[in-house]
């Protein structure tokens, strides 16, 4: 049998759209595990064999065929032999845009209509089997959040699938850190928004994020909010974070920063006082349930807790601003550009707003460097002072410092 290398997924999908390719995958008909391992290729992982080259790194995979035999992520039996071809391989994946393989002769192989798809703008499933890996209501969410500066929409059919997979209850095994790569993945996108929107379009955000479901529908004072929608106002605001290139941990903090207002009493709407502290327990389960790395969630407390003193901090005393600074725990980071692009974004992230200046940035960046200037090592202090009279001492010379910045530095 004769063995064949095909370039196959993303690396096709993304050279016929015209944008730059990443890393490319490979995939192996006519071959053994021992061919492989014979030319000193290295496997990795248990599940399925995939194999690192020798020479470029690119992983290739023999080709294989998937059935469905259990829950989540692992409910699945592979097969691999040399007499899997390459449209079997390409019928598990799960969009026709990314079932696009081409051969070593330059031959592109597409038995499920994935050009026709991309020249439609079309997000569709290549087969009934996408309903049996859960994953891919997020992969698709994803994918939505990436291409919809490019006009690409979900297929109906594709989203009644995703919403089979919602009322299967399939949502529920997913495996945590798998989950977190594609909401990662969504927040490094250009319009992050579409994910959200793909999710609750198939019910599935009141499962994976009832904590962010929960806010919409939840009004707030139009005076600051024109859009008046919280969950509008968070579409805008993580539009925004993209639009800033703020980087994905911080349209995470984004996606988080306003948990607090799903639970003001219906009565006390539209105002959400207390809304920050309220939501930092909020915060800590959507981490949890992700199992989000420690430095993505400190950012999404600090962004919580401190958005909206960060947005008043232009009419704050000295010593509230070294608080803000304190309770970001900015003084020991000495960095705090993630915090402040996150609060930026909440603040143009509004109808109306989103060429509006955000001097409350460069001012505490400014106060930031005033207090970080001042060293204990330089004052002068009593012999024998203790300890927590030198910090008191340290830390009032700091709001000194901070007191003598302008209140709008020079950019």
């Amino acid at each position: 049998m004769t063995r064949t290398v095909y370039l196959v997924g993303g690396a096709i999908r993304d050279e016929l759209l015209g944008l730059p390719t990443g890393e490319r995958d490979w995939v192996v008909t006519g071959a053994r595990p021992e061919d492989l391992q014979g030319e000193g290729y290295r496997q990795v992982g248990s599940s399925f064999p995939v194999y690192i080259h020798p020479e470029s790194g690119e992983e290739y995979a023999l080709a294989r065929t998937e059935r469905k035999a259990g829950h989540g992520y692992h409910g699945f039996s592979v097969e691999f032999d040399p007499g899997v071809t390459i449209e079997q391989d390409l019928e598990r994946r799960d969009l026709t845009i990314n079932a696009i393989a081409r051969a070593e002769d330059g031959t592109l192989v597409d038995p499920f209509g994935g050009q026709a798809d991309l020249e439609k703008r079309l997000l569709r499933h290549v087969s009934p089997a996408f309903a049996e890996d859960p994953l891919r209501v997020l992969r698709v969410a994803r994918f939505a959040a990436r291409f919809a500066p490019l006009g690409f929409t979900v297929h109906p059919e594709t989203l009644e699938l995703m919403r089979a997979i919602r009322d299967a209850g399939e949502l529920e095994h997913l495996v945590p850190e798998r989950a977190w790569k594609e909401l990662y993945g969504a927040m490094a996108a250009p319009r992050p928004s579409a994910f959200l929107a793909t999710l609750r379009a198939c019910h599935a955000l009141e499962v994976l994020l009832p904590e962010v479901a929960a806010l919409y529908g939840v009004p707030q004072p139009v005076e600051g909010h024109p859009e008046v929608d919280t969950g509008a106002h968070l579409e805008l605001a993580l539009d925004m974070a993209a639009a800033l290139k703020a980087g994905p941990d911080v349209a995470f903090a984004v996606l988080l920063h306003d948990l607090g207002k799903g639970l003001t009493d219906p009565a006390d709407w539209p105002a959400h006082h207390g809304h920050e502290s309220a939501g930092l327990p909020l915060v800590d389960r959507v981490c949890a349930r992700f199992r989000a790395p420690t430095a993505a969630q400190r950012l999404a407390r600090q962004v919580c807790l401190g958005h909206l003193r960060c947005h008043r901090v232009l009419e704050m005393r000295p010593g509230k601003v070294m608080a803000l600074l304190e309770d970001i725990d900015a003084l020991r980071s000495k960095d705090i550009r993630g915090f402040v692009l996150a609060c930026e974004a909440d603040f143009r992230g509004r109808e109306g707003r989103r060429d509006q200046d955000y001097p409350q940035g460069r001012y505490l960046a400014a106060a930031l460097d005033a207090a970080l200037a001042v060293r204990a090592a330089e004052l002068e202090f009593p012999e024998g002072m203790p300890g927590p009279e030198i910090g008191q001492r340290l830390r009032a010379a700091r709001v000194k410092a901070i007191a003598e910045i302008p209140v709008e530095p020079d950019q």
